[in-house]
């Protein structure tokens, strides 16, 4: 099967080249995959050709919640209202700072942050390049665990959860721009770049990861502000966390 981008034809999509993609179909603005990705280098080929097909290849994991009873969240759950064009007009710091919650401990958990979101941290020194840890990232999730493919016309990935509507993090906000508006600012911070979409999940490569503590408390405030629920669920304090991001290419959120 072969598939072009959707966007207006221009002199540069007319000589982009034509994925040979396995069976599969568009839901919606999602093209997926039937099957599960049978060749995990093919992740790697989508990546390479993203800068003609303006296609962003994703991995959608398979979810037992919705397998079990032969549903899929992509058909049978809804989607909010796409919110591209919203996103270039997100301040993420102040997104960041409207999801902080200092209420769910005594403080000490958060220490030695307080009731406000400390800011945005800087951006560190990139030494590798964002495209080929995202193709490399996912080539090898693809290798080892069960992931359909999903591409989605964009210029970026960070917009893809606003493009296509995602409800993934609708327990905690149903403003989908804002968080498409977190990602772009990590995509451009920590080259941080979509690789899997859930339900209720993403999953990010990463070629500038913070390289030690001091950088990593601050990058974890971000993550707390952004997902409480990746937060909550492991049984550390925020510097804990931190801990765990230093030189960690491999950033995943939950809000199940």
């Amino acid at each position: 099967m072969t598939i072009q981008p959707l966007h207006r034809s221009t002199p540069a999509v007319e000589r982009s080249r034509e994925l040979e993609l396995p069976p599969g179909s568009w839901h919606g603005r999602l093209w997926v995959s039937d099957a599960r990705l049978a060749d995990p280098a093919f992740y790697l080929q989508c990546v390479a050709d993203f800068e003609r097909s303006k296609l962003w290849p994703v991995l959608i994991p398979r979810d037992e919640r919705f397998a079990a009873n032969g549903e899929d969240w992509i058909d049978d759950r809804g989607r909010l209202a796409p919110a591209e064009h919203k996103v270039p007009l997100v301040d993420p710091a102040a997104a960041l700072d409207r999801w902080w919650d200092s209420s769910c401990c005594d403080g000490a958990c958060l220490r030695p942050f307080g009731a406000r979101f400390p800011g945005l941290t800087r951006r560190p020194p990139r030494r590798s390049d964002p495209l080929a840890e995202a193709g490399n990232t996912g080539s090898v999730l693809a290798a080892h665990g069960e992931y359909r493919l999903g591409l989605v016309q964009t210029e970026r990935p960070a917009d893809i959860p606003a493009i296509l509507g995602w409800t993934g993090m609708i327990k905690s906000t149903d403003q989908v721009a804002e968080l498409s508006a977190v990602l772009r600012s990590w995509e451009e911070r920590f080259g941080a770049t979509l690789i899997v979409l859930g339900f209720d999940a993403l999953e990010l490569s990463v070629s500038a990861p913070p390289r030690n503590q001091g950088r990593a408390l601050a990058v974890a405030a971000e993550h707390r502000a952004f997902s409480l629920p990746t937060f909550a669920a492991q049984p550390g304090n925020i510097r804990e966390f931190a801990s765990g991001l230093v030189h960690t290419r491999h950033w995943k959120f939950s809000w199940a």
